[in-house]
């Protein structure tokens, strides 16, 4: 029984991760559509056609490998004289068709959110209700019915926030804005408790924040506003890793992810099948956000180095030498799959 439901948890998480592809490349597609840009194939999954269709000007397929996907545009990628070619199009049509995917993906955080929040009869806010016994922010001089502002200058507006800057600070010296009575009060050199957790220092919550209770609109708040903390928690995790905060690490491939959604759902099937499901679908709102947000920066081989070209066509008013662009895309490629490579190697180590 436990294997069919491993095997069942594994099926819905395929699932999950081709729904987030789909979604992001039927914003390409859609977007494409309503601009009058002519779309040979879109296609879900990489490498051999395992069945396609479409009678039309479209071909709908479906390919072996589900590691990824693609809408493609005639003259996207090719000369083509068509009006209906992706290049022939207006600037800021192409900006909201090659925009459109990344967004589309944290709009799906967004849905995917909704549908873990709206279970939860509570939600966690950013007020202190009580604290541990030998409490280290209670010895700071913190008081319940405080509520985080900051942390080490970061801005905490939900506890989502709050957890990522103290899973990112020195725990011996930390600095904590507080509001207070509506004014705000800063507790510098606060030294937190902490212990060794898989080979890292970890802070250890010796503190509990006052509930939201549910109602229709703290589960629409909660929802916009964990999903732009999930936002900043990728974009902090990105910055943290350029500036040496973050170590290379903790960044994982396909392999690596998997292996995430797989102790997810292990770690909740202890409490049914539905605690399983929605630590799957937890997981899918940081994947589905990271790619949107990754995708969008502006780097080469990535939608946001497409969108670069486009800013500067605009500016100047005629395109970047398409075969300039692509070369630079080439390269940006390239070093992208290095990256994955090195990525995997580590995440299969890592599973030995």
């Amino acid at each position: 029984m436990f294997f069919i439901t491993t095997v069942l948890l594994i099926v819905i998480a395929v699932l999950l991760f081709c729904l987030i592809v789909f979604i992001h490349e039927l914003g390409h597609f859609v977007t494409a559509k309503l601009c009058g840009i002519k779309v040979n194939e879109f296609a879900i999954g990489m490498g051999p056609r395992l069945f396609k269709f479409g009678k039309k000007e479209t071909v709908y397929s479906l390919r072996l490998f589900p590691i990824g996907g693609f809408c493609a545009m005639e003259g996207d990628d090719t000369a083509s004289e068509s009006p209906r070619a992706f290049g022939k199009k207006r600037v800021w049509q192409r900006v909201i068709v090659i925009a459109a995917g990344g967004i589309m993906n944290i709009v799906l955080g967004f849905f995917l959110m909704f549908v873990v929040l709206v279970q939860q009869p509570y939600y966690a806010s950013t007020t202190v209700s009580s604290f541990a016994e030998g409490s280290a922010l209670q010895a700071a001089g913190i008081q319940s019915g405080d509520t985080f502002y900051s942390i080490d200058g970061r801005r905490s507006y939900t506890m989502q926030d709050v957890q990522f800057s103290l899973a990112v600070c020195d725990p011996s010296n930390v600095e904590f804005v507080m509001i207070r009575d509506g004014e705000q009060i800063t507790f510098s050199n606060v030294q937190l408790h902490s212990r060794f957790q898989n080979d890292r220092i970890v802070v250890i919550y010796d503190f509990k924040v006052q509930p939201i209770t549910r109602t229709f609109g703290s589960v629409i708040g909660q929802t916009f506003s964990n999903t732009l903390a999930n936002v900043r928690t990728v974009w902090g995790s990105l910055v943290g890793i350029v500036t040496g905060q973050i170590s290379l690490n903790n960044l994982s491939g396909p392999i690596g992810t998997a292996e995430a959604i797989t102790q997810a759902a292990s770690s909740g099937l202890g409490a049914g099948f539905g605690a399983a499901v929605n630590n799957i679908l937890s997981v899918m709102i940081t994947i589905t956000v990271n790619l949107g947000i990754v995708n969008l920066l502006p780097l080469p081989a990535l939608d946001g180095g497409r969108l670069v070209f486009l800013l500067i066509e605009g500016i100047r008013g005629k395109p970047v030498n398409p075969k300039h662009e692509g070369w630079i895309h080439a390269a940006g490629f390239a070093a992208l799959i290095c990256l994955m490579v090195v990525i995997s190697i580590k995440d299969i180590i890592g599973l030995f």
